[in-house]
């Protein structure tokens, strides 16, 4: 009995075998052994890291957590609060590998880089919409947008003021929709978070916008009908103020490569103008 306690004993305090102890063909067998384990406990390690998240810097930091919703996957990303959208993009980059340049991040209209996230007030738990692809696709598609902007821009510098020709003035002339929504001149604000209604098309009608950002879609409808248009179908946005209502815009969404295709939307309130063209174009276009 003792002998077997000594035998348990000194099993128990056996240490371990040492490669350089073997014989040669056995320590080799027993290095790729190590590095096998090695790697596994680094995977390991690499693994329980949180998405997106760089780990000491953020400490002492006020987070937010944020679901990132792109290509139809969703990522949980924790964030410094005062964190700028740039690094918000920076954050995003690697997470799904989609460069910043290409990034249109959405959260209440397009994100702005400059302003941090409090600014913007994110809150715990919102969910941001990310819309991009790849350089290749984004060329295939923005490099015509490109040549028809440049176009229309010189054909709008010969021609006089929108508002002045026969076409619009039929339908500015019915003066201001009493049910538009009210205009602030000199100012930008990003989408309101309900549709754009009250406006008039060009043959009249009451006509109401609505951006859905998850689908990178803008709805337009009327009472007749609903069009749903994917934004990166549209090739440029045409506006100009009213003449004596200069808080108040024409605006023009081009849907095909003529200006034959454009659809006319009339008493756009001049806050909303640039976050609507940003939000269907995107500046990500531009880089």
């Amino acid at each position: 009995m003792a002998d077997q306690d000594g035998r348990g004993a000194e099993m128990e305090s056996e240490e371990p075998v040492l490669c350089e102890n073997l014989s040669e063909g056995d320590a080799a067998s027993c290095d790729q052994a190590s590095k096998k384990t090695d790697g596994e406990n680094s995977a390991s390690q690499d693994s329980a890291v949180s998405n997106g998240a760089d780990g000491a810097d953020d400490e002492g930091k006020e987070m937010v957590d944020l679901k990132i919703i792109w290509n139809k996957n969703k990522y949980d990303l924790r964030i410094p609060l005062d964190g700028t959208g740039a690094n918000l993009k920076e954050r995003i980059h690697s997470l799904t590998g989609l460069p910043p340049a290409m990034q249109k991040v959405m959260y209440k209209g397009l994100l702005p880089e400059d302003k941090t996230l409090r600014e913007i007030k994110v809150t715990n738990g919102a969910k941001i919409m990310v819309v991009g692809s790849t350089i290749n696709d984004v060329l295939a598609v923005n490099t015509p947008k490109e040549v028809i902007q440049q176009e229309v821009k010189a054909e709008e510098n010969k021609k006089e003021p929108l508002c002045r020709q026969k076409q619009h003035r039929k339908v500015l002339d019915k003066g201001k929709p009493e049910d538009v929504m009210a205009s602030i001149k000199g100012t930008k604000e990003r989408l309101p978070t309900v549709p754009l209604s009250g406006m008039y098309n060009k043959s009249g009608g009451k006509v109401r916008l609505t951006f859905k950002l998850e689908q990178d879609q803008l709805w337009i409808g009327t009472k007749e009908r609903t069009e749903k248009i994917p934004m990166g179908s549209i090739k440029n946005v045409v506006t100009e103020p009213i003449e004596g209502h200069e808080d108040y815009h024409m605006m023009a969404f081009q849907l095909g490569p003529t200006e034959a295709s454009q659809y006319w939307v009339y008493w756009v309130p001049a806050q909303f103008v640039d976050a609507i063209k940003d939000t269907v174009l995107g500046k990500w276009q531009y880089f």
